[in-house]
């Protein structure tokens, strides 16, 4: 077949593909005219921390731009200050300008953990729909029907739910398709569950007589729990911010059965090495933790480099098996003695607030030299090393 080793990588971690067919396509007509598809991703720059849940499409940006093509980044800088729907059963408030900007500018920092600079073209929404007029946004509008929006789960459950549905809100798949046509995308990454909107750019593309693009859905990328979808608010994630440590240790947490989801969605390994680790695992010829530590030596490794993925992994095996303190442990000098521990957790930023650090002793969290401390009133008045949750330290000097 024609563009095998490329349709084996596109292919690795893809849900969907609507339609081989039409991407083999594009790659012949690419080879032939030497002009690189454009790979569209849009972000929703209304929040700010990304984790490696949300980098999946993104890792399938990096292995096309590898194979010689661009990525384009839309930024949804106007959808963003209007309010667009979240797949809950409520839509989501808009944010103002600099608001915008300030999440956007802190998100591509992230992507660019993944991302080949010299291959990424970003893009604002603004560029093309803040120069639209009444006429313009009605005739973009005339080109779906109701019922189609109807049809889409997210508007049909909140429908029959009796839940507010705005009109802004059932326009944000028109909008998102009209990028498609705005930066002429060839390809549309995204999640299974944006597969509606990202239909809907076919859709728009074949309105303004262009060709459509393909769409490449990815699978949502389950929690280090096991049980729901990476999300900060279930605490089941791993954050591009996150210290070698922590993804090495968060890594390792994850059940067995995750192993070669990871593998082929958070990693950069070929394939057919994946398909090799698959079958060593059905025929228990190794040990799974063997395996697991593999995988996050090269999470690590891709955001923090090898030689750091493999101090993060002596580190682990000296807390975890050996049960020692880690070398080079941060310090924290007392500011006042006796210091509430609780002070000391935030001030020692071990805890990112007040009410996280509550929240670790309620959960029997937090030790002081080894022994566990739930009171919120304890007081340190002395040098101690304190551990919370399993992987962060710090000793706490006069």
């Amino acid at each position: 077949m024609k563009f095998e080793h490329e349709m084996k990588i596109i292919r690795k971690g893809t849900e969907e593909i609507i339609s081989e067919a039409e991407m083999i396509k594009k790659l012949e007509k690419s080879k032939e005219t030497g002009k690189p598809l454009r790979i569209k991703y849009g972000i929703d720059p209304t929040g700010s921390d990304v984790h490696i849940g949300h980098l999946v499409p993104i890792r399938k940006m990096r292995e096309f731009q590898d194979l010689g093509h661009i990525g384009v980044i839309i930024i949804g800088d106007f959808t963003a200050q209007i309010g667009d729907p979240t797949g809950k059963d409520d839509s989501r408030p808009p944010l103002s300008k600099e608001q915008v900007l300030k999440n956007a500018e802190r998100y591509m920092d992230q992507l660019f953990t993944v991302l080949d600079k010299e291959k990424t073209e970003i893009r604002f929404q603004t560029e093309w729909f803040g120069e639209m007029t009444m006429s313009d946004v009605l005739r973009l509008m005339g080109k779906f029907t109701l019922a189609q929006f109807m049809a889409h789960d997210t508007f049909r459950k909140r429908y029959e739910k009796g839940l507010p549905l705005g009109m802004h809100e059932i326009m944000y798949p028109i909008l998102q398709g009209y990028d498609s046509v705005a930066i002429q995308a060839d390809v549309e990454l995204g999640a299974t569950e944006q597969k509606f909107n990202i239909l809907a750019g076919r859709d728009m593309q074949r309105f303004y007589n262009m060709p459509q693009q393909v769409a490449l859905l990815s699978p949502i990328l389950m929690g280090t729990d096991g049980k729901e979808k990476m999300s900060k608010s279930l605490n089941n994630y791993i954050a591009v911010f996150d210290t070698p440590q922590d993804k090495y240790g968060k890594t390792m947490s994850i059940p067995d059965e995750l192993i070669i989801n990871y593998f082929n969605y958070a990693t950069k390994v070929d394939p057919d090495e994946i398909e090799a680790i698959a079958a060593e695992l059905k025929e228990g010829k190794t040990n799974p933790k063997f395996i697991k530590q593999r995988l996050a030596r090269e999470i690590v490794a891709l955001y923090h480099g090898a030689d750091v993925a493999a101090r993060a992994e002596e580190e682990f095996n000296q807390i975890f098996k050996k049960k020692e303190i880690p070398d080079d442990i941060p310090t924290f000098a007392l500011t006042e003695n006796p210091m509430r521990l609780i002070d000391v957790l935030t001030q020692s930023k071990i805890c990112a607030s007040g009410g996280e650090a509550r929240r670790m002793l309620k959960q029997n969290a937090v030790s002081i030299d080894g022994r566990k401390i739930a009171d919120i009133n304890h007081e340190i008045d002395g040098e101690v090393v304190i551990k919370v949750g399993k992987r962060r330290f710090i000793k706490v000097v006069i």
